[in-house]
């Protein structure tokens, strides 16, 4: 691919990244979330004016989480219309294979009393998400010789382990993508569910 555009938006510090024939040619970090999303459509007209003219943008990435399930909607929002109207094609990747070079472990919290653990290695996930409890968190990560990632502070964990705050990357995105690394999904996106939704059934109204 000749020019990729990435977009992450699965934590509180967003960012997104042009790459255009190897060369990041735009970079930028924004904020994320539901009542950031105006600075999202700021941030990506930006990134479309630091083209060169006469080219176009032929991938689009968006990190799917885990992380900010309406963060991660509205990326996949603003990819799925401009993919459609540029005829760009759209993939998805998990968020946590962008925050560091090399190998090492993510962890989130969950919500529920429950925690998500990841192992990346070369940008690729190569094990989970998957859940555990604390007592089952902390019995997986005994003897780690990686290091640990989160995008936020983890607590609750006992013995408390030495966590590197770190957010997913739009330009590692971009460069993953263009490679072909990592892909999740094309086309119809969705975040990254750690769980099945919770549903509540209306009751039944009396007649």
């Amino acid at each position: 691919m000749t020019t990729t555009l990435a977009i992450e938006t699965s934590t509180h510090q967003g960012s997104l990244a042009l790459l255009h024939r190897g060369e990041m040619i735009f970079s930028e970090s924004c904020g994320a979330g539901r009542s950031h999303s105006s600075l999202l459509f700021a941030v990506l007209e930006r990134a479309l004016k630091a083209l060169p003219e006469g080219s176009r943008i032929d991938l689009i990435a968006v990190g799917l989480g885990p992380g900010s399930y309406a963060g991660v909607r509205i990326a996949i929002a603003a990819a799925t219309g401009f993919a459609i109207a540029t005829g760009a094609k759209l993939v998805g990747l998990p968020s946590i294979v962008a925050l560091s070079e090399g190998d090492y472990v993510a962890l989130g919290d969950a919500r529920r009393q429950s925690y998500y653990y990841a192992r990346v290695s070369a940008g690729e996930c190569v094990e989970g998400p998957t859940l555990f409890t604390a007592g089952q968190l902390s019995e997986k990560l005994s003897g780690n010789p990686l290091p640990i990632l989160a995008s936020e502070e983890i607590a609750g964990l006992e013995p408390a382990p030495a966590i590197q705050l770190a957010y997913p990357s739009a330009e590692r995105l971009a460069r993953l993508a263009a490679r072909g690394s990592s892909i999740g999904a094309r086309g119809n996106l969705e975040p990254i569910y750690l769980r099945d939704p919770h549903i509540t059934v209306s009751k039944k109204i009396a007649e």
